[in-house]
């Protein structure tokens, strides 16, 4: 784990979805679309978190779809205001907190919601944030059928293994400056995802760090550039292969 999962901004906006179930899970929903679901996988900062929320405004306005933020920390949040003070991060105690939150306890969840949207809806798509990067790519694995594709923007934790297994049309949005997904990493998706018969599309943002897609500085013009092209990109990504012709 490094400092760069946690660093990060809070944008000034309201979020104006609402609260709701998923699967038993608490969740934030955006929009309306009865045929079209994306599920976001959040990060360390949780479904609460109000940037991750106005991105799912965002999605659902400009994708037109309804949009899921489920809770994947099962009731449990990293307190926002020690999160956004760099002093006080000592109290946290990160490696307790993400083996309660490992893969092999919150991939069950992951995929009861995933299964939930995909008994509701037509067509369905999944992006995860930091955290959220391995759970998408496990949703999207050759054979799950879980969803239709998927869009991942500085994950952390995933594997090798994990990116050969992908069998969706699979979105990746790299930093230039990122620890956790690192340049081994960036250089092993593309040589290998090209080879999986799945369309690709790789988005190489220079000058940002880790989660500057959902935590970058609105005050920053880089990051704020890179924000909004990260925003589009998505929404671009999943109206190609949710929205049917």
């Amino acid at each position: 784990m490094s400092d760069c999962c946690l660093k990060g901004f809070k944008w000034q906006a309201t979020p104006k979805g609402q609260e709701a179930t998923l699967a038993n899970a608490p969740c934030y929903v955006a929009g309306s679309n009865p045929d079209v679901a994306i599920m976001i996988i959040h990060d360390l900062y949780g479904w609460t978190f109000p940037n991750v929320r106005l991105l799912a405004d965002h999605y659902a306005e400009e994708i037109g779809a309804t949009v899921y933020v489920p809770d994947f920390f099962n009731g449990e949040a990293l307190p926002l205001d020690i999160l956004q003070d760099q002093t006080q991060w000592h109290k946290l105690d990160l490696p307790a907190f993400i083996e309660r939150n490992s893969k092999e306890n919150r991939e069950p969840q992951i995929v009861s919601c995933a299964q939930a949207l995909r008994a509701q809806y037509k067509r369905t798509g999944a992006i995860g944030f930091c955290f959220g990067g391995w759970g998408v790519f496990r949703l999207g694995a050759r054979g799950k059928n879980l969803v239709d594709c998927i869009s991942t923007a500085h994950p952390s934790f995933l594997e090798k293994g994990e990116i050969e297994q992908v069998g969706v049309p699979v979105q990746i949005m790299a930093p230039e400056i990122d620890p956790m997904f690192t340049a081994e990493l960036k250089v092993f998706s593309n040589q290998v995802i090209p080879t999986l018969g799945v369309p690709y599309d790789y988005q190489y943002f220079p000058q940002v760090e880790h989660a500057f897609a959902v935590r970058g500085d609105p005050k920053n013009p880089a990051e704020m550039k890179a924000m909004i092209r990260a925003k589009n990109a998505a929404v671009l990504w999943f109206r190609q292969w949710l929205q049917e012709a």
